[in-house]
């Protein structure tokens, strides 16, 4: 057989991806018109920006509104209750989506049913699995396809501002996503337990549950700790359609132009981030030892 004469790309196969990326960068660029002047600002915008800004290094400690009724709690305590709802939030729609995402990344995961060491050789894993595999992955792509912001319209649309609502709301995209990398996550796992076990008797079932999942579960875990992270700040952003969070705080204070508040609200936000972000490093931490 002739030796193949063709020359490796110079960077190899991920500086090809990243060559590929550049250059859709490039024609995106082009094709939109994009110029550095589109972010020159007005000078009202200047001065609105600089205002904004000024005051990150002064926020507010007690309410700046020219009238506040008798009874309204302080700044701060509004803040801190609108943080708690947040993570209250936040915490509800990641329970339903971690379950739904064990669930239907399971179903969209093909170590279970197909290939070396599980084998797809049975008449179930010949037409049965397939069929399940590629109707959930269907469904999990359009859960995932459709932003959070647009799901919240839509359920505000159908059954008004409740809190199952906004829950289902960042559920549905976050439990697609969640479903699909942990169904790669598994698939992409070391086999080398699952083939020992396969080789000592073990069922496919089981190979999969102990011999493929806890391989990868310590990166699932982390995950799942990243995108809780990611539902804090989703359910902030639902604030704006008036859920009790720190986004409706925010943006109250935004549109009456007190900056000062904004930026109470911002760094209680930042705060809850990065509690959260040093809780779940621990967390990693232990399961990692």
């Amino acid at each position: 057989m002739a030796p193949d004469l063709r020359r490796p790309f110079p960077l190899g196969p991920r500086g090809f991806v990243l060559a590929g990326l550049g250059v859709a960068g490039i024609w995106a660029a082009l094709y939109l018109g994009l110029q550095p002047s589109d972010l020159t600002p007005s000078t009202g915008g200047l001065s609105l920006a600089r205002d904004f800004f000024a005051r990150a290094f002064s926020p507010a400690l007690s309410s700046e509104a020219a009238y506040v009724p008798d009874g309204t709690p302080g700044l701060l305590a509004l803040s801190l209750r609108a943080a708690v709802t947040t993570v209250v939030y936040a915490a509800a729609a990641m329970s339903v989506a971690l379950v739904l995402g064990i669930v239907l990344g399971f179903c969209a995961s093909t170590a279970w049913w197909s290939g070396d060491p599980l084998g797809g050789r049975t008449w179930f894993g010949r037409t049965v699995a397939p069929v399940i595999y590629g109707a959930t992955r269907v469904l999990i792509g359009f859960m995932r396809s459709v932003h959070e912001v647009l799901w919240a319209v839509l359920f505000l649309a159908a059954v008004g501002l409740t809190p199952l609502a906004a829950v289902v709301a960042i559920a549905i995209p976050y439990a697609g996503t969640l479903a699909k990398i942990f169904s790669e996550m598994v698939d992409e796992a070391p086999r080398e337990a699952s083939h020992a076990l396969r080789a000592a008797g073990a069922s496919g079932m089981q190979q999969f549950a102990f011999g493929l999942v806890p391989r990868a579960l310590p990166d699932m875990i982390a995950y799942a700790f990243y995108r809780f992270e990611c539902a804090l700040r989703s359910s902030a952003v639902l604030g704006f359609f008036g859920y009790e969070t720190l986004g409706r705080e925010i943006e109250q204070s935004f549109v009456s132009t007190n900056y000062g508040e904004v930026w109470t609200h911002l760094y209680v936000l930042l705060a809850l981030v990065l509690v959260f972000d040093a809780w779940s490093g621990r967390l990693r931490a232990r399961l990692a030892r």
